[in-house]
């Protein structure tokens, strides 16, 4: 096991993992795929009817004050500030969940992120020769993270997840980085007083999530009123987003929060009023972080329709076979396309190897360095903001030759990065998973390490996974997960498997009795039975229940009664309860793989890939060591 020094506390830990957002922008990538393809086909059966649509004129007035813009512009600086907005949450839930919450791990995403977009416009103006499409450097620069993590998507199980999570805090700098240019380099006509305005609402704003007021409409009427004086300031009020999205702090649901909740659900039940309904609701919602909650409402919004929209509204252009011929020797069109190609994959190994021989080994990548060029490689797709500031940046035929240079990238960069990973698939197997998933020290989510002289172990004790498993007698999840834990785990002689109690007493009377009943029989060397017995009878929990099959079990019926009526060892149920709180547990089934927080599904295919990966870990370190 790793040393306990790299052990984190996660008592925020999110109760939406970042698998989950993974998930949503990957499978977002196909509709924002079928945008582009609809906004070619539609451009070049009419250019004048396209470009007419997105030119009409849409205002919005309230007395004297009013905004009117066409189409495109509401799209590009109205709906995408909410896209900002999500990216100011992924940044967040990255420093106070993800990978980013060991501040050390911030130094090597920061600097690839920097260089990954140095090197690229480095590329573009060398290509441009300093010409008059020298302006247009912030195209060539940022990646499009859900359009990379949906052409991984598409290379499967040969890519890790922790690839996917590599590339995610990449591109959070990425998309940081870029919405500082589009502020200060593509801004035009900027006006002070309008700034001064939405600083003031910012700082209003901020005040107000300090105090913790729960205004939902005051936040919206703060962000719309910060939007509009960015718009007026010349400033692109996509910033806006961002900077409201960073506010948003992610935490888990603490214990006791939630059972508060389930007390005013207690409460709604026994008497269905309408005022007890909203209790209820209000009292779920808000054991959530703000980021999960408007994760949980933006983002399907903006990875299934505002991007989308995006693309359908920007990239439409003519194509033709002259217009490809002259396009792909222009310097805008080839500036663009290996900026990204050969720039990122560049720049981001390169700033790895780099950071990791200076820091003797202390700063590495969370991967093996075949992910990392993998991740270099697709890391090279540019669309969402290199569109964006492409129309801020060119207009006419240099905005068609831009277009057509980030649209190149998204075939290119993945056929680089499915060589990369079909070579990498031809090493030898130990070679193979070095290459893929490196030999960096994981951080631990299990706070409490298993105890072989407490703990309740299944398995050899030189197993080189250890499963961990907070459950609930009647959870009847965690009777569906014992069935994929019986047939997957336990016929593996190298896996052991370890039960810690998490009674959810609030929603679950009979959970703490049941947990006690189990450490009765653990007293009498029966744990085991009575565990299987308990998870297999989760409706039969009473007292005299426990009592049968006690006497199943060929137990001490008078002392197991004993033990029950005294509470003897409630307090054994408590080190478990005490070790989930610190681990940031709140619910079950919770599984911990070699500790490492397991949020996957409990079937037992998925549960073996998990542990497949956690052995091959194990082997990697072991090698090391």
């Amino acid at each position: 096991m790793t040393d306990s020094s790299t052990r984190t506390p996660l008592t925020r830990r999110a109760a939406a993992p970042v698998r989950t957002f993974l998930r949503t922008e990957s499978g977002s990538a196909g509709v924002l795929v079928a945008a582009i393809v609809l906004a070619l086909l539609w451009s070049n059966v009419s250019v004048a009817g396209y470009e007419a649509f997105w030119h009409l004129q849409f205002s919005i007035r309230l007395g004297g004050f009013g905004i009117s813009q066409d189409l495109r512009t509401w799209v590009n600086s109205g709906l995408m500030t909410l896209f900002f907005l999500v990216v100011g949450l992924e940044a967040r839930r990255e420093v106070d969940l993800g990978d980013l919450r060991d501040r050390r791990r911030f130094v090597l995403p920061l600097a690839a992120g920097l260089l990954g977009m140095a090197i690229p416009v480095l590329i573009y103006l060398a290509i441009t020769l300093a010409g008059p499409a020298a302006h247009g450097w912030g195209v060539a620069m940022s990646t499009d993270t859900a359009l990379a993590l949906g052409m991984l998507s598409l290379l499967g199980r040969r890519v890790p997840d922790r690839v996917r999570v590599f590339l995610l805090t990449v591109a959070v700098v990425d998309d940081l980085v870029a919405l500082i240019v589009i502020a200060f380099a593509y801004s035009t006509d900027v006006r002070i007083m309008p700034i001064a305005i939405a600083v003031v609402v910012f700082g209003v704003l901020i005040a107000a999530l300090k105090f913790g007021v729960d205004r939902p409409a005051l936040y919206a009427l703060l962000g719309i009123v910060m939007w509009a004086a960015l718009l007026s300031s010349g400033v692109d009020p996509v910033v806006a987003g961002l900077a409201i999205g960073l506010t948003a702090s992610a935490y888990s649901p603490a214990r006791e929060n939630l059972e508060q909740a389930t007390g005013l659900f207690k409460l709604f039940r026994e008497q269905p009023t309408p005022e007890l309904a909203r209790d209820a609701t209000t009292g779920l919602t808000s054991t959530l972080s703000p980021n999960a909650r408007l994760q949980h409402f933006y983002l399907p919004w903006t990875s299934y329709l505002i991007v989308p929209l995006f693309g359908l509204a920007n990239a439409g252009i003519v194509i033709n076979g002259d217009f490809l011929v002259r396009a792909y020797t222009t310097p805008i069109t080839l500036g663009i396309l290996f900026g990204y190609v050969l720039g990122k994959p560049v720049a981001i190994l390169g700033m790895s190897w780099l950071l990791s021989r200076l820091s003797g080994g202390r700063i590495k990548p969370t991967v093996g360095w075949a992910s990392v060029a993998g991740t270099g490689t697709i890391a090279g797709i540019g669309f969402t903001v290199s569109l964006l500031i492409a129309t801020l940046a060119f207009s006419g035929p240099q905005l068609a030759e831009a277009k057509l240079g980030v649209l190149s990238t998204m075939i290119v960069a993945p056929l680089l990065t499915w060589v990369v990973f079909r070579i990498t698939a031809l090493l030898p197997e130990n070679r193979r998973a070095v290459a893929l998933l490196g030999d960096a020290e994981q951080l631990l989510d299990l706070l409490v390490p298993v105890d072989p002289d407490r703990d309740h172990i299944r398995g050899p004790a030189d197993a080189s996974v250890t499963v961990v498993e907070y459950g609930d007698f009647q959870c009847p999840y965690c009777g569906q997960a014992e069935v994929a834990v019986r047939e997957d785990l336990l016929v593996d002689d190298d896996v052991r498997y370890v039960w810690r109690h998490l009674p959810l007493t609030d929603v679950h009377p009979q959970a703490q009795l049941a947990a006690e009943a189990a450490e009765a029989a653990a007293a009498q060397g029966a744990f085991w039975p009575m565990h299987d017995l308990l998870l297999a009878r989760q409706d039969k929990l009473r007292i005299m229940d426990l009592m049968k099959y006690a006497e199943e079990q060929g137990l001490d019926k008078q002392r197991f009664h004993d033990d029950l009526k005294r509470h003897v060892h409630a307090a054994r149920v408590a080190q478990d309860l005490e070790s989930a709180d610190l681990s940031g547990i709140s619910g079950t089934p919770s599984f911990f793989i070699n500790g490492q927080r397991y949020y996957g599904a409990y079937d037992i295919e998925t549960l073996t890939v998990a542990i497949t990966t956690a052995r091959t870990r194990a082997i990697i370190t072991s090698l090391d060591g």
